[in-house]
């Protein structure tokens, strides 16, 4: 059954992607507008599946109130990296893992802008742009790829502040929730849906408002640094929306990335990997009928 509603969903999916690209290259504002209230109004109206439901011994007795996770307990799941370097601190495998704090948010979004890889790559990008030539108003040398690196640093730390700043504002939850099993089709669908589809603190799905506000704002923001020729509404709408469409690749890094890195490195799946009960010590029950008993 929800095969089906996801393949359904597929052309409307289509639709969106195609009106993203089309903006992507003209920057119109009312396309703009007509492409997000596409969007949110498709979220709305169709959830989005959640991965299969494991069903524990605690089910009858548990909480419908979803307990904050401790400030700073972003991420314990066994792939906070993907393939040992790129951060994955943000992915969890429980569906109905709980909410973070305002404070574990913001202890997220630092911890993922400021990780070494995020210097490293972001010096390989500052190196591209300066061999390009890119930006020509900071100049060639040290100095200016001092100033690439600078602005694609702020691009990096402004972006995810931003995006957590609405998540916070907005009660949304700023974390990637695999799938991690099912068909791949499937899979594909949902993780590329996730750039317009977020879960609130109450664990239910939303338009992804913290994620497209962000992008626009930190957008924004960076005409404080960019050079002039750089600068403006249309630049700016069209450096959102392209931050926006490179934003898929990264969904389907965190819904596929860390099964690579099993396979590469040949780790097995263990409890972690299970939508666990909050605060529950468990045992996945074994198919019998009955529930099994804690010892």
């Amino acid at each position: 059954m929800a095969n089906n509603e996801t393949l359904a969903g597929l052309p409307k999916i289509s639709f969106l992607l195609s009106s993203a690209m089309k903006l992507a290259r003209t920057s119109m504002p009312l396309q703009v507008a007509s492409t997000l209230l596409l969007a949110s109004s498709f979220v709305t109206a169709q959830e989005l599946p959640d991965a299969p439901t494991v069903h524990y011994e605690s089910e009858l007795t548990r909480p419908s109130a979803r307990p904050s996770a401790p400030d700073g307990d972003v991420s314990n799941e066994g792939h906070e990296r993907i393939l040992l370097v790129i951060p994955a601190f943000g992915i969890t495998n429980r569906q109905d893992a709980p909410p973070l704090s305002a404070k574990a948010k913001f202890a997220l979004a630092s911890r993922q802008a400021f990780d070494p890889f995020m210097w490293i790559s972001t010096g390989i990008q500052a190196g591209i742009s300066q061999a390009s030539n890119q930006f020509p108003e900071y100049g060639q040398g040290a100095a200016g790829y001092g100033k690439r690196y600078g602005a694609a640093m702020l691009d990096v730390v402004n972006g995810g502040f931003a995006s957590t700043a609405f998540c916070v504002l907005l009660k949304e939850d700023p974390r990637y929730f695999r799938l991690g099993s099912g068909p791949i089709v499937e899979r594909v669908l949902y993780s590329v849906a996730q750039q317009v589809s977020a879960k609130n603190d109450q664990g239910k799905r939303t338009f992804n408002w913290a994620n497209v506000l962000g992008t626009f704002t930190s957008s924004a923001i960076s005409n404080a640094y960019y050079p002039k020729p750089n600068r403006g509404f249309s630049l700016t709408m069209n450096r959102a929306m392209v931050s926006l469409l490179w934003g898929f690749t990264g969904e389907l890094t965190d819904e596929f990335g860390p099964d690579v890195s099993r396979k590469l490195f040949h780790r097995h799946k263990d409890k972690s990997s299970l939508p666990v009960p909050p605060g529950d010590s468990f045992k996945p029950s074994s198919g019998l009928s009955g529930a099994e008993t804690r010892p």
